[in-house]
Parts: structure tokens; sequence; C-alpha cells
């Protein structure tokens, strides 16, 4: 339920305001240097504190504590701790019957029959995306030939990232954004015809991201106002290199040896600052909800390494499975 891949396997655990939050990594290769040091670049890069993302900051030092041995990883599960300390807990008891619009506060008390642990939004935080960073570092590890890169190239329909993040400060409300992704440097034939083509797992495991809410690979939908001939990929040699990759790099599933695109689709933080208008299940009425607490303007100017650290466990994955590393 909480576990993904096939060879390279990860399971997410904590909640946003519980005590840890953490991973832990079984099938990852013996062998492979790891220290604390690798993982401070990507997990900067998904801290909070830029203009526009939520005013909690958390020390996110990641604490190993198994599967390491003197630097190196043993072939054993690796599990990797981190402390949650900088929690505002009483800032979501008004949600437990007055859930937000737009968030998971309706369907986890539902599903989980109120039992569900709705500090910070719990197990449904995008805290929970510290782990999958984690998790990709590693997976990084794995593949070093691929070179994985993302970033956010639109935010609230604007090119302007930073007018369109201020307008919605000031607005106090929020913004969505898109996130283009390129993996260089995979071999031909990873994946294979329909359930598990490189699409359907990557995709997978994109949709696993909180606020996810689309994903498209290379031309995507724009192939839709293309014809056949605009849109195929002319074969230049005998390696499989294209003039052009309206494919995203992946045929049939497979991949083809060009560089692998994809863009992803963020939706707007759904805690903003604005009253709305909602249903409080106390009182059985219509009523104005006032949200409390640290938000983001956008949650899509933290979301970029994240789709990095995805991409790359879906790839070692496939590697392992193509017996590649």
């Amino acid at each position: 339920m909480n576990t993904f891949g096939r060879i390279l396997r990860m399971s997410i655990f904590g909640e946003s305001h519980g005590p840890y939050v953490g991973v832990t990594i079984d099938g990852c290769p013996p062998g492979i240097t790891l220290s604390i040091n690798d993982f401070i670049l990507d997990l900067g890069r998904r801290k909070s504190g830029a203009r526009g993302t939520t005013p909690r900051l958390e020390k996110d030092l990641p604490n190993i504590i198994s599967g390491v041995f003197n630097e190196r990883t043993t072939g054993a599960p690796i599990t990797v701790l981190f402390e949650n300390t900088n929690v505002r807990s009483k800032d979501y008891s008004n949600l437990v019957k007055h859930p937000r619009p737009g968030h998971t506060d309706f369907v986890a008390m539902k599903k989980y029959k109120g039992f569900n642990d709705y500090r910070g939004g719990g197990y449904f935080s995008g805290r929970l995306t510290l782990a999958l960073v984690t998790a990709g570092v590693i997976a990084k590890k794995i593949v070093p030939q691929i070179n994985i890169s993302a970033k956010l190239i639109e935010a609230g329909g604007q090119k302007d990232i930073n007018a369109a993040v201020e307008k919605a400060i000031e607005a106090g409300d929020s913004i969505g954004g898109i996130i283009e992704c390129k993996a260089k440097g995979l071999p031909v034939g990873l994946g294979n015809p329909f359930f598990n083509s490189v699409h359907a797992v990557l995709s997978h495991l994109i949709f696993s991201i909180p606020a996810i809410k689309g994903i498209e690979f290379g031309a995507g939908f724009a192939a839709t106002q293309m014809t056949g001939s605009k849109h195929n990929d002319n074969l230049m040699d005998e390696n499989g290199t294209t003039q052009t990759n309206h494919a995203g790099g992946i045929s049939g599933g497979i991949t083809n040896g060009n560089e692998l695109l994809f863009r992803v689709a963020v939706k707007p933080t759904s805690s903003i600052s604005l009253p709305q208008q909602t249903y409080n299940f106390e009182t059985g009425q219509v009523e104005e909800l006032i949200i409390e607490g640290r938000h983001d303007a956008c949650i899509a100017l933290r979301v970029p390494p994240v789709i990095e650290a995805a991409t790359a466990f879906v790839l070692a994955d496939f590697m392992l499975i193509e017996h590649q590393v």
C-alpha cells in the first residue's frame, strides 16, 4: 500500500506533525558510496524559505540508521529518518469538522473513520516529499550515467514566475505551475509494452506526489494538433538518434535512446488566506472558513527536486531490472 518499485523498492512513513518522517529503501546494490553530504544539495532545493513558500523551516538533517557502513551501502535495507521540530498543530484543530476545500481533510476523515492524523495534513502532507527526495538521491547514485534535471517553467499561467508569485502573495491566494523534466544518457530498451511501460510506471510515481494533476511526454497534448508527418521523429543514425523528439524519448513504452522529456502540472496549494464558504460538519451548515497556519503560495517552486527524485528512482529500478547497473 505504501511501497513502490520492483527490484528497487521504497516505503515512506511518518506524518507532517509526527515525531519523524522517513524512508526505507530495499534493493540498493552494495558498495555504493553514500554519506550525509550526498543528500544536502537536493534536500536544500526542496526546503522552504524562499519567497512564496511556507515559513515553516525544518533542519531536514538526514539520519541514516541502517544499510550504510563506512559510507558504503551494504545491500541491506537503507532507512533514513528526519525529525519534525517546527510544528504548530493547533492551527489545524478547526479543520477536523470544517475541512478545507481542495484538500484531503474530508476524504481522509471518511476513509480512515476519523482516526487519521489531521495535523498539517498528516500522511497526505507535502512534508512526505522529503522522503521521496531522499530516495531519489540514492537512486541517482545507482545510475550516475543518467543526468536528470527539472525546472519550473511557468507559474500561475505566466513565464515571469517571480511576478506571478508576488501577485498571489498580495492577493492572499495561491497558484500552480508547470515543471519540465529531462533525462539524458538513457539506453535503448528500458520498459515493456502496456502495463510496465516507462510512461506508465513513471506516471504512477509522479502522480503519487501531492498536488500533481497532469503529465505529458514529448509533444504531449500539442500532438493532437499535429499531423503524423510533423509528429514523427525521423531516425538519423543506427543508434536511433532522431531529428526531433516529439515522442519524448519513449516509443511504445520503451526508451529509444533519446532524451526523456516530460512536463507535469502542479495545482495551486489548497490552503489559502482568503475566506471560503464550505460545509461545517459540526453545525451542518455552509459557513465561512478561515485557514490558519503556514502554507505555500506556490508549492510548484519546491517540486522540481521531487520530480527529479521520482524520475531517478523509476529509471534506476528499470536499469536494475535490465541488469544494466
